[in-house]
């Protein structure tokens, strides 16, 4: 398998950049960030934005033209019932069967995930034949629980929604990345190029970033950064890093030196 694709169940991408459609200020800068970021994968809040409704301004009609899948999320549900019900209807109405599972406890601050709720609806939409990449804590033991019920992708936090504050847990996420046997994609609370880079060296299979780029003061300029960012974390982590040392090591060799 060539390893510069990245797998989430039955679908391949050549990207490992996941952007975000919200925050723009129109579909059409949402469609040229995501055409500079290089992302063949958008998420879009279905019960936010229109992606059903043929009548109305349409996110589909900005990308029909593209190789750009629309991965839709269950932003706004806040129980299992809510995002299993939102789903089933989706599909229904544009037959997209890849989605990003959140179900949020906490509405009102930090936006963290109901990870309870989240296991209780991938159980039932793996059922019904759903791909699901699963927003979740940066928690291990849940991780590997939502690996259990289905999820093709678990999706962790590196900090809360929208803050811009980069991964806070590095370890959690490497932790992530041992505990379990599908894709690992960053997702949440990036600010900059280099703190995906920084996920990527973690080992994480991508990143998802939305209120970095869109908001960004420069929005197309930094999803080109953050495509490039990507891709260097990447072969970085591939590449294998040296160890930290607590002292220097000198880069030349001492012995065989001339003495004066």
């Amino acid at each position: 398998m060539n390893d510069n694709i990245l797998k989430i169940g039955k679908y391949e991408f050549n990207s490992r950049l996941i952007v975000g459609s919200g925050k723009y200020d129109s579909f059409q800068t949402t469609k040229d960030a995501t055409l500079a970021s290089g992302s063949e994968l958008i998420t879009v809040a279905i019960r936010r934005v229109n992606i059903t409704n043929p009548n109305e301004e349409n996110l589909l009609d900005y990308f029909k033209d593209t190789n750009i899948k629309l991965l839709p999320n269950s932003a706004g549900c806040f129980t299992a019932d809510e995002a299993i019900t939102t789903f089933r209807l989706m599909r229904e109405a544009t037959g997209i069967d890849i989605i990003k599972l959140e179900v949020i406890g906490d509405a009102a601050k930090t936006l963290y995930p109901d990870v309870i709720e989240t296991i209780k609806a991938c159980e039932v939409l793996k059922k019904d034949g759903f791909t699901i990449m699963a927003y979740t804590s940066d928690d291990p033991i849940i991780a590997k629980k939502l690996e259990d019920a289905g999820a093709d992708a678990i999706m962790p936090l590196a900090a809360p929604i929208g803050s811009g504050l980069g991964i806070q847990n590095p370890y959690n996420i490497a932790f992530i990345k041992d505990a379990v046997s599908v894709p690992v994609i960053v997702d949440a609370g990036l600010g900059c190029a280099s703190d995906a880079a920084a996920a990527m060296e973690l080992g994480a299979e991508g990143i998802l970033a939305n209120t970095a780029i869109a908001q960004a003061q420069d929005p197309m300029q930094m999803a080109q950064a953050f495509k490039h960012a990507v891709i260097a974390g990447r072969m970085s982590y591939k590449a294998g890093r040296i160890p930290k040392k607590p002292y220097a090591t000198a880069s030349s060799p001492v012995d065989g030196l001339i003495q004066f």
